[in-house]
C-alpha cells in the first residue's frame, strides 16, 4: 500500500502565525515553494498560506506584507492527512475539499506536504487525470 508518507515531500517548513507575510514570501523564495503551512505557538497546524494569498489578499488590497501576520491569512479549518493514510484517501480528501497542497501529519507534527507535483510522480495516468479534472474543472 502506498501511503501519504511515500508520496509527500518531506521536511516542510512552517511560517509562524506571528511572522510577517514578507518573511513568508522570503521563505517561499528560498525554499522554492508556492505555499507554507502556518503553525501556531502550540506547534500545531493553523492553516496554509500561498504566494497567491500574499499577492491577492495583502498586496492588492494595499496592505504592507511586512505588517500583516501569517496568522491573519489562516481561514477556516485546515485540512490534513495522516502520514499512514493510503494514496486513495489522500486523493479523496484533496478532491473533496479542492485542495492542491495537503499537509501530512504524524504524531501530531507536520512531517511533509503533498503537492500536485508529488501526485504527478506517484499516480497512474488515469488517477492523475481524474484529480486534475476534479480540482481544475470544479466537478
Amino acid at each position: 500500500m502506498t501511503t501519504a508518507r511515500d508520496i509527500m515531500h518531506p521536511g516542510a517548513e512552517c511560517i509562524g502565525e506571528d511572522q510577517s507575510l514578507y518573511t513568508a514570501a522570503q521563505m517561499m523564495r528560498d525554499l522554492d515553494v508556492g505555499s507554507l503551512p502556518i503553525c501556531g505557538k502550540d506547534d500545531k497546524l493553523h492553516g496554509i498560506i500561498t504566494d497567491r494569498d500574499i499577492v491577492v489578499r495583502c498586496c492588492a488590497e494595499g496592505r504592507d506584507p511586512a505588517q500583516v501576520k501569517a496568522g491573519e491569512m489562516a481561514q477556516g479549518t485546515p485540512h490534513w492527512i495522516d502520514a499512514q493514510s493510503d494514496v486513495n484517501q489522500v486523493l479523496t480528501m484533496m478532491e473533496q475539499h479542492k485542495i492542491r497542497r495537503m499537509p501530512v501529519i504524524a504524531d501530531h507534527r507536520l512531517v511533509g506536504m503533498i503537492s500536485e507535483a508529488d501526485l504527478a510522480q506517484h499516480l497512474n495516468d488515469d488517477q492523475l487525470a481524474h484529480f486534475v479534472e476534479t480540482i481544475c474543472a470544479g466537478k
